[in-house]
């Protein structure tokens, strides 16, 4: 196989350009967020995890064939042992342009400042309420008040942007959206609002009842802050509105109300190995089996991750009011 004849970039049957990655390197975490998980999680067993080493391989493999942006995420990233010292490598390849992270805030507290020197540009971090009680509810494990230290830590780690993400249920937490916004306002940071995905079953609650809208989300905020559209893009889903007056945006993420799957320009690695090419089906290729084959063969895997590109699906067809068809939880699934 000639290295050389590899394409400089990734392209789908579709013709959309695929050029951001999204790596999970664990399925553990410290929370145990109703939307995500159920209470009782069982964890893969170690021997089915990608090594470190192993993930390092695989996003060099993307960089070289055109990815410039790889978002690392869980479960909880920085529950890994040795999570910081892949970030330092995954720092240094020479064709990565953007090297970001998402986190539940619980370890960013003694992490931030390190993240940052390792590499790391950008930020998201989980925060869905800011009433302590709800956290806890919501999170079932989690402490507000060490996640709201852990984003100002943060803030005073340099990083280029640090985004809030928040999940909004009805009658949960649908309320404190302006709460949330006013809070992200304060502190210079941005701010998306995802509608909850039907990944995995939960026991917590009925997603048909507790979803709610972007639409309306967007409504609740007009009426205390004005919004204005910007073309603002991230390589991510998220339609963004400036809040008038700040240097804050608002993002809307809406895998029900507003399908963004045609300019879908990413793919994501799961723990264990399998490249998902959509969120929302089960099309992947097993690249553990390949390296773990064929290891240390370049050629190989990059190969397998052209040919994957044939698999990617058109688009997801989430239904928020059935049964999820996919039975994976969000935490395995990579953000």
């Amino acid at each position: 196989m000639n290295d050389s004849n590899h394409p400089a970039k990734l392209v789908d049957r579709f013709g959309r350009v695929v050029n951001y990655l999204r790596v999970s390197i664990t399925d553990r975490c410290d929370f145990r967020c109703v939307y995500c998980m159920s209470e009782d999680m069982v964890f893969l067993p170690r021997r089915h995890i990608l090594t470190l080493e192993e993930i390092q391989f695989i996003c060099r493999a993307f960089t070289e064939l055109g990815v410039g942006k790889i978002r690392v995420t869980g479960g909880e990233p920085l529950v890994r042992k040795g999570a910081l010292d892949l970030l330092r490598q995954l720092g240094t390849l020479p064709n990565l342009n953007e090297l970001v992270m998402t986190s539940n805030g619980s370890k960013l507290a003694h992490m931030a400042h390190d993240l940052r020197a390792a590499g790391v540009k950008r930020l998201n971090i989980s925060l869905d309420t800011l009433d302590p009680a709800l956290f806890k509810v919501l999170t079932r494990t989690g402490d507000l008040e060490n996640v709201l230290k852990g984003i100002n830590v943060a803030r005073d780690a340099g990083f280029q942007r640090i985004k809030l993400n928040a999940v909004i249920l009805k009658n949960r937490n649908h309320h404190e959206a302006t709460d949330l916004v006013r809070f992200a306002v304060d502190r210079g940071l941005d701010i998306s609002f995802i509608e909850e995905m039907p990944l995995g079953a939960v026991d917590s609650h009925n997603r048909a009842e507790a979803y709610y809208p972007s639409q309306s989300i967007k409504q609740d905020l007009q009426r205390r802050f004005g919004l204005q559209a910007v073309p603002h893009k991230t390589g991510g889903p998220s339609d963004y509105f400036r809040v008038v007056g700040s240097e804050t945006n608002v993002g809307f993420i809406s895998p029900h109300s507003a399908n963004f799957c045609a300019s879908c320009n990413r793919v994501r690695l799961t723990a264990e190995g399998r490249l998902l090419l959509c969120l929302g089906n089960e099309h992947s290729v097993d690249l553990k089996a390949v390296v773990r084959q064929y290891p240390g063969d370049m050629p190989a895997l990059k190969q397998a991750i052209i040919d994957a590109m044939r698999i990617k699906p058109e688009k997801h067809e989430f239904n928020i009011h059935e049964q999820p068809v996919i039975l994976r939880h969000m935490s395995a699934t990579g953000g």
